[in-house]
């Protein structure tokens, strides 16, 4: 039994025609269901990807998805062995979230969790909201979900040790971050140890670099909206602006994310900042934001580069080495 990806994601928020107006016209998802007290919205043929509730004692959800029904039976026992209370969820909520089986629990700090298995898959093509090439899902999942948590080492037993996230990098120095995989997505889960209790951010990655920056262009016609400028990460690649959510969290905005081999990767600490360009994170104070940026011009300075792309022409090599 292993998780595969994430699935879908889940918000509870009373502002739902801002969310709906941010995830078509800004993120170009595709809006699906519309009633008095829900959003819902699609990325590519799955039925539903994100949920935005009004009200509901369960509308802040992360759901991961499993091969089928034997392999969420053998997690549920794992569950039960670990001492974690599961919820086999009714068949209503599995036809909501638009799934054959769903299981529910909550990790010790009291985040909900749901691991599904047999996504419906739509027969209607994707309609994305704005002209994009698509979103970067398939066997990769949604994007990756990143969690304000009070303590990283209260967590990390259950997501590594329970649910078999595999750890992909960490960082101790200041406040201690940890990344996963699941796939050869760089990470689709991580924590940053900031004393909160909530969302940090949700990723989505685009087909073209082109698609983010025509998003970072409507995003930066928006008054407060922008939170980080465009830059790219060090440990993913990732090239991606961050945009302030109406529910106060961000969303990242990105494309080039880096694939790993899960066979040979192995896990280890880093020590350089979290981007090797970019990123100015507007959202912090003026000193804050001066040693975010000293850290990326020193591992500018140090020589620190993402690596080539891995191209078979003798030619473009040369060209670009």
């Amino acid at each position: 039994m292993k998780l595969r990806s994430l699935g879908y994601i889940g918000i509870k928020s009373p502002q739902l025609q801002d969310w709906g107006d941010l995830a078509t016209r800004i993120l170009g998802m595709q809006q699906v269901d519309y009633t008095r007290g829900t959003r819902s919205f699609r990325m590519d043929d799955r039925k539903q990807r994100l949920v935005i509730a009004e009200s509901g004692d369960h509308a802040n959800f992360m759901g991961w998805e499993v091969d089928d029904a034997s392999d969420l039976d053998a997690l549920a026992r794992r569950l039960d062995a670990a001492g974690i209370r599961v919820t086999r969820c009714p068949r209503a909520l599995a036809d909501q979230r638009f799934v054959s089986d769903l299981i529910a629990f909550s990790d010790p700090a009291g985040n909900r969790v749901e691991v599904f298995a047999g996504p419906e898959i739509s027969t209607e093509p994707f309609r994305p909201g704005r002209p994009i090439s698509g979103f970067r899902t398939g066997p990769l999942g949604m994007g990756h979900v990143v969690l304000n948590v009070e303590s990283v080492d209260a967590l990390l037993p259950f997501y590594r040790d329970v649910l078999g996230f595999r750890i992909s990098d960490y960082s101790t120095k200041g406040r201690k971050l940890y990344f996963f995989h699941l796939n050869s997505r760089h990470h689709s889960f991580a924590m940053v140890e900031s004393g909160r209790h909530s969302m940090h951010h949700f990723m989505v990655e685009l087909g073209s670099l082109d698609d983010v920056g025509q998003g970072y262009d409507l995003s930066q016609m928006e008054p407060d909206r922008i939170a980080l400028t465009l830059g790219r990460h060090t440990n993913d690649h990732m090239t991606s602006f961050y945009l302030k959510s109406p529910s106060g969290f961000f969303i990242e905005y990105g494309w080039g994310g880096r694939d790993i081999d899960v066979d040979t990767w192995t896990p280890h600490e880093t020590f350089d900042g979290p981007t090797l360009w970019g990123h100015d994170r507007l959202f912090l104070p003026p000193e804050q934001r001066s040693e975010m940026r000293r850290m990326a011009l020193d591992a500018a300075a140090r020589g620190v580069r993402a690596p080539l792309p891995d191209v078979n022409c003798g030619w473009l090599r040369s060209m670009l080495g």
